[in-house]
């Protein structure tokens, strides 16, 4: 499987068929979903469904959600990453988007600042893009605390699906760019072979 990014305490890797039991207990937690706007899973069924569709996403797209791994316990602990969008939201398109996902047991560890700095370092410095989005729900607290923590800017609020939603936007540009990139050192990109 490949490994895209290694942090100080995680691996951001694909999201493999294997991660299905680690991935039903994230996406089963309603509390999870509660900023979400949507359901959580019922069954392992649907979870086999999305990371079918996440792969996808890897091979239409290039980029897809990776799976979080605690590098001490090998465990997964959720989903973080790019997604390339290609639906119209807030009258933009073919854009790449932040985000994460935990299991509910490491939230308030600053695993989903961790994942999201070292996300957008390969946003900039691999895919060389030009502007990075994120989408969080306007009382969803602790994820608009993140995208401000990594250097992103709120610059609108709009409607997603019925809920009033912050527009974060980070350009390539951002002198908060660079205070990220110093400030996560740890970052590297591993080498793949005998993984």
């Amino acid at each position: 499987m490949k490994i895209f990014l290694e942090t100080e305490r995680l691996i951001l890797r694909e999201i493999v068929p294997s991660d299905v039991d680690g991935f039903f207990e994230l996406d089963s937690d309603p509390e999870v979903h509660r900023f979400l706007g949507s359901t959580p899973v019922q069954t392992k069924d649907q979870v086999v469904e999305a990371i079918r569709f996440i792969r996808q996403q890897y091979i239409d797209n290039g980029i897809g959600r990776w799976a979080v791994i605690d590098k001490n316990t090998n465990s997964f602990i959720g989903w973080a990453g790019l997604k390339f969008i290609t639906e119209l939201t807030n009258n933009h398109i073919n854009y790449y988007d932040v985000g994460y996902r935990l299991i509910r047991k490491y939230w308030g560890k600053g695993i989903a600042t961790e994942a999201a700095k070292a996300s957008l370092l390969y946003a900039f410095d691999t895919l060389n893009a030009r502007e990075v989005y994120a989408i969080a729900d306007c009382d969803n607290a602790a994820s608009n605390k993140i995208l401000t923590k990594i250097g992103m800017k709120c610059i609108e609020t709009f409607n997603h699906q019925g809920i009033k939603c912050n527009w974060y936007k980070i350009e390539r540009n951002d002198p908060e760019r660079d205070g990220l990139t110093k400030a996560d050192n740890a970052v590297s990109k591993p080498d793949n072979a005998g993984r």
